[in-house]
């Protein structure tokens, strides 16, 4: 499926050395001031090329919008646009036509569709998230309208974990640090050195939402933020406030008591019952290592005979310091789908519009 949301809906096209990568969003009510500078800076913190700790590919990611938009506001129509990639190096993956490389999707896609394009991983490259990015900026234009906000940061590389938060320095930070930048950076480029790679641990979270959003049985908003989270690019973990944590508490410890000004802890991490409980939701995403590693590797190729795998090209040390804004531009996606999907939830939200 290429499609995420049910009624925002955000469709991606393209792969990673192809002509261009975009998108199509559905559900975006009319009226709403489309900011393209908030969104091209979305995109700017994402793109390639701008330091040591990322890939080398030099890509200006600029945002074409095609339609939906008239005179600076949203008409209510589909919104398509389209990034164009300008600096692909399709020759750096000649060598990998006839082998799978270890710890890609190179294996798995040939297996479904019984070819693949070997340049960069085509279509399950990460390159594809700079499209969620921009749906996520978008999403979050609506947002603004109901002072929701979201926010993440690189909490732990390696071994390395911040011990505490400072929002402040993850936004100025070249790697969208928490804490500890300058020992999560000797890790990223300790790990480069030795021709390998780093995995990172991602805090992602909302605030401004109020309580009751996120539907009861099948489409749970803790439900809908795992699945999105799981689907970004190299996640291979995710955890809503205490996460693991909660299987060595008791109940007296992980329960969220209430007063008459609210709750007193959040271990819940502002999910209840698969809504929203009006405290902040706290979320965790757990990158593997780049699996695009300078060591040579065993592997097989399209015969399943035994091979090298040698790589070439530019890649990043460690995925989740640019995951960390496709993390953001994924919670805003599901944020503004909810606030739809919630609209109808009771016949007194109907009548408000109709009456």
């Amino acid at each position: 499926m290429n499609t995420f949301g049910l009624k925002f809906r955000l469709t991606s096209f393209g792969e990673s050395h192809g002509e261009a990568i975009g998108g199509v969003i559905d559900g975006l009510p009319s009226g709403i001031k489309i900011d393209e500078n908030f969104i091209q800076a979305e995109l700017d913190r994402r793109k390639p090329g701008k330091s040591k700790f990322a890939s080398a590919r030099n890509e200006a990611d600029k945002v074409s919008i095609f339609s939906g938009v008239f005179e600076g506001l949203s008409t209510g129509t589909p919104i398509a646009f389209a990034i164009f990639n300008n600096n692909q190096k399709s020759s750096d993956y000649d060598n990998l036509r006839e082998i799978f490389r270890p710890g890609h999707a190179d294996f798995t896609y040939f297996s479904k569709y019984g070819l693949r394009d070997h340049r960069g991983g085509g279509r399950s490259s990460a390159r594809e998230t700079a499209v969620r990015v921009a749906g996520g900026a978008f999403a979050q234009l609506l947002l603004n309208e109901f002072g929701i906000s979201v926010r993440s940061g690189v909490s732990g590389v390696g071994k390395v974990k911040a011990q505490n938060f400072d929002w402040e320095m993850a936004r100025d930070s070249e790697i969208f640090a928490l804490g500890d930048e300058d020992e999560m950076m000797k890790e990223i480029l300790t790990a480069k050195q030795e021709q390998d790679s780093v995995g990172a641990e991602v805090l992602t979270e909302i605030l401004g939402l109020k309580a009751g959003l996120g539907e009861g049985l099948y489409y749970k908003l803790d439900a809908s933020i795992a699945s999105a989270f799981m689907g970004i690019n190299g996640v291979k973990a995710v955890e809503i406030g205490e996460g693991v944590g909660v299987s060595l508490m008791r109940g007296s410890q992980n329960n969220d008591e209430m007063g008459v000004n609210g709750f007193v802890s959040n271990h819940a991490g502002g999910i209840l019952g698969g809504m929203s409980s009006g405290e902040t939701i706290s979320i965790k995403s757990h990158f593997k290592p780049t699996p695009s590693i300078f060591r040579t590797q065993n592997t097989i190729n399209l015969k399943g005979e035994a091979a090298l795998c040698e790589l070439r090209g530019r890649h990043d040390p460690c995925i989740g310091i640019r995951g960390s804004v496709v993390a953001t531009a994924m919670a805003r996606l599901v944020i503004a789908d909810m606030l739809l999907l919630n609209a109808s939830a009771n016949i007194k939200n109907l009548k408000k519009i109709y009456e």
